[in-house]
């Protein structure tokens, strides 16, 4: 591995400092499931007294919060900037983490865990933006899918920190501590933020190109790669020095076509299950007849399973095709739902039901993690022309959000009334999902953003009635 240039190891530091907002993400959306059970305990005895209704509000509210969050926060960040935006939703991570921590009601609970979501669906649209714009194209594969690797280790820190506590602690106030720890990378994310740069890419759609090229100077390697950069930034300013406005940015028959691939991806990536998967693992496996112990250990497998899954897929990313990758996950992952319908459905009270269930959720995370969900945040923020880029990622991302809440709500719902049929249907999905990616994907790897915007615009346009035509670009070496 070629050693890193200054200029290089400073972008690493960056992506180090912004993918704080990843963990916190991460910790945010997995420490619930530690918490809930601790919460459900009546007031007299340290919880909340949660009811069924009550606890589906609690965990709904940060999914709810999170698609306004990255909805408006595109559109912020495309006024305000990225990094400025980004240190607003540290504030709001602090005050949603001690709030959820210091609630005394329910009521006020869902609401902190609204204005949490808010800040975990910020970070969600921002945070790969950001590194997208500040990476090299020879980077960005790299640099943008840490963005995953902090989402899933923050989830895994929430696992082990939930049992941890659990297990040492005997008051029933732990769950307060669990939740105020997601404190912790949101005040590193502020604080770091002040030493990192605004985004080059941003200045410029502001008119700020003298800042711009100030900025570029700090992260590309040579005086060629700033030039030809800052040519091509230029280029793409000079065609309209504007933002896009709602109204102009929908009246692009190729921008809204590229929105649509935006939206399909995010319901691929949350109807592969991999949320059901780490939300409620344990209800599988209690199905099958494991003990309640056992199965929230297994949920801590989930975790190492997704760390190391997302480890290869950054290895892979960077070297071959989006296409490729997405198209392998998605097959993997409907072999496993199948795998997991048919355990469930012809081995049911068999002594190995358990593993072998188990066995087809972990395979089905390994693909995930690896294939499908590093792969759409990358896309997320590579897709879409500057000038709108906050705009339409934001809605991505909402819509994305929207699955997700959509998942977590008919997931337990369906394995109640429709048992290993459950898995069937997904499978069922993400055959559909598979066909649409092989279908309406853009191949982007190899292309700076500024080449990828032309390409797509390009082949989006009216008069290419055909869908985006396979590319397998090699990766530009470093120069």
């Amino acid at each position: 591995m070629a050693k890193l240039t200054p200029e290089q190891k400073f972008v690493t530091n960056i992506v180090m400092v912004v993918t704080m907002g990843a963990l916190a993400f991460g910790y945010d959306t997995g420490v619930i499931s530690g918490a809930l059970p601790f919460m459900l305990r009546p007031p007299a005895q340290g919880g909340l007294g949660l009811t069924p209704f009550t606890e589906g509000l609690v965990t709904s509210a940060l999914i709810v919060g999170a698609a306004v969050g990255s909805l408006v926060c595109g559109h912020v960040a495309d006024r305000y900037g990225r990094r400025d935006s980004l240190i607003v939703l540290s504030v709001v991570f602090v005050i949603g983490a001690v709030g959820t921590a210091l609630s005394p009601s329910v009521a006020i609970m869902v609401a902190m865990r609204a204005i949490l979501g808010f800040a975990v669906g910020g970070a969600s649209a921002l945070v790969p933006m950001f590194i997208s714009e500040m990476a090299h194209s020879s980077r960005r594969e790299r640099l943008v899918s840490q963005n995953e690797m902090m989402i899933v280790t923050g989830q895994l820190i929430a696992y082990i920190l939930n049992a941890i506590l659990a297990k040492v602690s005997e008051s029933p106030t732990i769950w307060r501590t669990m939740l105020v720890i997601a404190a912790v990378p949101a005040v590193l994310l502020g604080v770091g933020l002040f030493f990192v740069p605004r985004s080059p890419r941003w200045l410029a759609s502001r008119g700020r190109m003298d800042e711009a090229e100030a900025v570029l100077q700090l992260i590309r390697s040579t005086p060629r790669q700033v030039r030809k950069e800052m040519s091509e930034i230029s280029a793409q300013e000079d065609e309209s020095s504007d933002q896009m406005g709602w109204r102009e940015a929908f009246g692009k028959t190729w921008i809204r076509r590229l929105l649509l691939i935006g939206i399909g991806l995010g319901f691929a990536a949350q109807f592969t299950g991999v949320n059901a998967f780490m939300y409620f693992t344990p209800i599988i496996l209690h199905q099958t007849g494991l003990g309640t112990e056992a199965a929230l250990v297994a949920t801590i497998g989930n975790g190492i399973v997704a760390v190391g899954a997302t480890l290869l897929g950054i290895w892979m990313i960077s070297r071959y095709p989006r296409r490729i990758m997405m198209t392998l996950g998605l097959c993997a992952v409907i072999v496993a739902h199948f795998g997991l319908g048919s355990t469930l459905l012809l081995l049911h009270g068999a002594t190995v039901e358990s593993a072998v269930a188990l066995g087809c959720i972990l395979f089905a995370l390994l693909f995930i993690q690896m294939m499908v969900s590093p792969l759409y945040w990358l896309l997320m923020s590579e897709l879409f022309p500057l000038r709108a880029r906050g705009v339409l990622t934001g809605l991505s991302v909402a819509a994305q959000w929207m699955f997700n809440a959509t998942v977590a709500f008919v997931f337990p719902i369906m394995l109640h009334w429709a048992g290993s049929w459950t898995f069937y249907v997904f499978a069922l999905i993400n055959l559909c999902s598979l066909l649409f990616v092989m279908k309406f994907l853009p191949e982007t790897k190899g292309m700076t953003l500024e080449e990828l915007e032309t390409h797509l615009e390009q082949e989006l346009s009216p008069e290419h009635s055909a869908p985006p035509k396979v590319q397998i670009i090699p990766t530009r070496s470093m120069s």
